[in-house]
């Protein structure tokens, strides 16, 4: 019944609206409760164990959707097994003049300059601790990543991600260095080798003890050296994971869409080929040490399933959702179980990293 009333009503009806008032739309709904609940219970096969943490399946909700904090558990109820909310900067900010958020149907694609706009770290802590106390009133539970990023104007970023992980590491499963948007400007300049050493050294050094996983976000729009410097520092530097990507600035050639000029940072199937590759590297580069999270234009169990192949740990997704709908999330649970067992595997992790070991 929920796919039908999206499919048919909810769905067409959203996207007749303006993206970004669309999005508030939706979010408003979820957090007034009118979002179905997923009751069937996900396939054991999917289950996973990263960092210590049961995941009862891999897919997620990448950062972006839920920027601060407001629909974790309406997201969750829907079938995820995490969700990841962010990116949150130290102080509030607006983000980039309006409109920043374009639709391109034709390409199942989206172009956002958001630029990192944020309630603050303050009023997303106050609701991840309200989250949080909810497991004593036997409210249901599951895993929340926390996305960092710097304030536009701040002239010590390593200082604003720094101050971020101190705050919100006790209220996070896992923490993520959000280095890799191409909509605040300088921030891609962290992914360099120096700035990432100095940045992920001084993050870590303001980790409270114990502390949750830290992961690295980066961009799908990397030179081959830039990937290994990436791997290399995330290595010595203890990082827990690294996400794989990040939307790009690229724009193929295949965009059929109008507003395939508009600025900012491309998202959906026309990143799917992209940042999968750059996914594959990374497994290759860390010889498949570090848990990856594959993100880039996943819309079904097959895209789901070539990312865990080409060396992903967890996937998330996002941007599918906006065409497709809630129901998106069990039909790539199912799809992705059942392409697990066609191809023999007896569980989630050992098929990740697979086309490595089979490629020759």
């Amino acid at each position: 019944m929920a796919s039908f009333l999206f499919d048919r009503l909810i769905g067409p009806g959203l996207r007749l609206l303006d993206p970004e008032t669309a999005h508030s739309l939706t979010l408003k709904a979820l957090a007034a409760g009118l979002a179905p609940r997923v009751t069937e219970p996900d396939d054991p096969l999917l289950a996973t164990r990263i960092w210590g943490r049961a995941f009862s399946n891999p897919v997620g909700l990448s950062a972006g959707f839920d920027k601060d904090a407001e629909v974790m558990a309406p997201m969750l109820a829907l079938g995820f097994g995490f969700v990841e909310v962010g990116s949150i900067t130290p102080r509030p900010q607006g983000g980039n003049p309006k409109p920043r958020i374009f639709r391109l149907p034709d390409d199942a694609a989206v172009i956002n300059r958001l630029g990192f706009n944020s309630g603050g770290l303050e009023a997303a802590a106050q609701r991840l601790r309200a989250y949080r106390a909810g497991s004593s009133k036997g409210e249901r539970q599951g895993l929340v990543g926390i996305n960092l990023g710097k304030n536009r104007d701040s002239a010590d970023a390593a200082g604003d991600y720094a101050q971020g992980a101190a705050a919100l590491a006790p209220l996070a499963d896992y923490l993520v260095v959000n280095v890799s948007s191409p909509n605040t400007p300088g921030l891609r300049a962290l992914q360099g080798r120096g700035e990432l050493e100095d940045l992920l050294g001084r993050v870590t050094a303001a980790l409270p003890s114990p502390a949750p996983p830290l992961l690295l976000k980066i961009a799908p729009d990397l030179t081959e050296e830039d990937k290994q410097d990436i791997a290399a520092v995330c290595l010595a530097a203890g990082v827990a994971g690294i996400i794989a990507t990040n939307t790009t600035i690229e724009r193929p050639d295949s965009l059929r869409g109008s507003a395939r000029a508009e600025g900012g940072g491309l998202s959906g199937q026309p990143l799917f080929a992209a940042s999968t590759a750059v996914l594959s590297d990374l497994y290759r580069l860390t010889e498949g040490r570090l848990p990856l999270i594959g993100v880039g234009g996943i819309a079904s169990g097959a895209d789901a399933y070539r990312k865990i192949r080409a060396g992903a740990s967890l996937v998330q997704l996002y941007t599918a959702l906006i065409y497709q709908g809630p129901a998106l999330v069990t039909r790539i649970k199912r799809e992705l179980a059942r392409l697990l067992r066609d191809d023999g595997f007896e569980s989630l992790a050992a098929a990740v990293g697979a086309d490595h070991r089979y490629s020759g």
